[in-house]
């Protein structure tokens, strides 16, 4: 890949916490050659090394479902911002906030959102940006598609079918958006939702729902079918998204989901647990205590032991600082941030990341704890500080 920055000549960062797969110790580390060569423990600050003062020392974030992209592709309403400068400003942020590889939410299959709020077709062109700045080198940390299918969509399977293999999509999520169930099933928190995104008046959103009822009727079960069908010729991994039932993940299991994104309810959780699907649940929910649409508190699906890795989603500090919060509840500092470094880089295969270990990428981010909020002080990409 042409996605790394340049090597580096050795560093070494000293008297840090290190945070391992299992626990945390105070040691140093060795960067060479963008890999961790060396892990030590103690305090001791060996001349010409960083002295990171106690701080927490980390694999890089794991990101893999944000929506962040699309923000800086449209920070106003009906402003359209250049795309390269736009995900270049997307890289810049998640780099920042101690992320260093992430899966870009793109939506595949355009939907009808009233006359006021046309969401279209944007996922080819919008990748093939990412790709090729990916191939310059132009990137401070390491980009992987994640295809958004929508079902309720006529153009989702035209979509798909533009990607191929060589595309290395790294992730495909089946999006069921139909009101009334999963996320939505208070119709009321959808209609907040779109009226206060989209500004839609009463009788542009009634259309917009109409239209949805209608398309998931006609081609709600073909396009799931071709989503699944589609994700495994890219060689992706699955993921599901917003599970409510057991059923609803019975089904996602017989399509060979490996991904739970955003399970509503407790049932639902647990059920995908004992199905061996990861389950993910919003950053943003653990650090607002709950979610934003009613549905179940991440929190309480960490107490109960069913939470397995964080998102961002929609706020890429979140990420941190929900992996902080999750440490504080589960007294273990290093099983809050193996949800957002170990456990997404095993359930989405990048097994040369995700851990404080001789020969993995020397992907890091330093912090410390102010008053119980994380406070980024350095991130590294393959070695290099971005």
């Amino acid at each position: 890949m042409k996605d790394e920055m340049q090597m580096t000549d050795d560093v070494v960062l000293a008297n840090a916490t290190l945070v391992l797969a299992d626990e945390c110790v105070t040691g140093s580390l060795l960067i060479r050659d963008g890999q961790i060569a060396e892990i030590d423990q103690g305090a001791s600050v060996p001349r010409g090394a960083v002295d990171c003062g106690g701080d927490h020392l980390a694999p890089g974030l794991i990101e893999v479902h944000t929506d962040n992209l699309e923000r800086h592709m449209k920070p106003r309403p009906k402003v359209a911002w250049p795309l390269e400068p736009a995900i270049l400003a997307h890289d810049a942020e998640l780099a920042s906030t101690g992320i260093t590889t992430v899966f870009d939410a793109l939506r595949v299959g355009s939907i009808p959102t009233g006359s006021r709020a046309p969401y279209g077709k944007y996922a080819r062109d919008l990748s093939r940006h990412i790709l090729d700045m990916r191939a310059r080198g132009v990137f401070r940390i390491s980009h992987f598609l994640h295809l958004r299918a929508e079902i309720c969509s006529e153009t989702l399977i035209e979509e798909l079918a533009e990607f191929t293999a060589d595309d290395r999509v790294g992730i495909v999520s089946l999006m069921d958006h139909m009101p009334g169930q999963r996320q939505f099933r208070d119709i009321s928190k959808y209609q907040d939702y779109m009226v206060g995104k989209y500004g839609l008046s009463q009788e542009e959103f009634d259309l917009h729902v109409g239209e949805l009822y209608d398309l998931h009727d006609r081609l709600g079960g073909p396009n799931e079918a071709a989503a699944v069908a589609e994700g495994k010729r890219l060689g992706a991994v699955l993921a599901s998204h917003d599970d409510t039932t057991a059923g609803q993940v019975d089904v996602s299991a017989g399509h060979g989901v490996r991904l739970a994104e955003f399970p509503t309810t407790v049932e639902a959780a647990q059920a995908s647990r004992e199905a061996g699907i990861a389950v993910i649940m919003g950053a943003p929910n653990v650090v607002r205590g709950g979610s934003h649409s009613g549905n179940v508190a991440a929190k309480d699906l960490a107490e109960a032991g069913l939470l397995d890795i964080l998102s961002s989603d929609y706020v890429p500090f979140s990420l941190l600082t929900g992996a902080v919060q999750l440490g504080r509840l589960w007294g273990d500092m290093a099983r809050g941030m193996a949800a957002v470094t170990g456990a997404p880089a095993r359930a989405t295969g990048l097994t040369d990341r995700g851990e404080l270990a001789v020969g993995r990428r020397a992907d890091l981010v330093r912090f410390r704890v102010d008053m119980d909020h994380p406070v980024p002080v350095a991130t590294w990409s393959r070695g290099q500080r971005v």
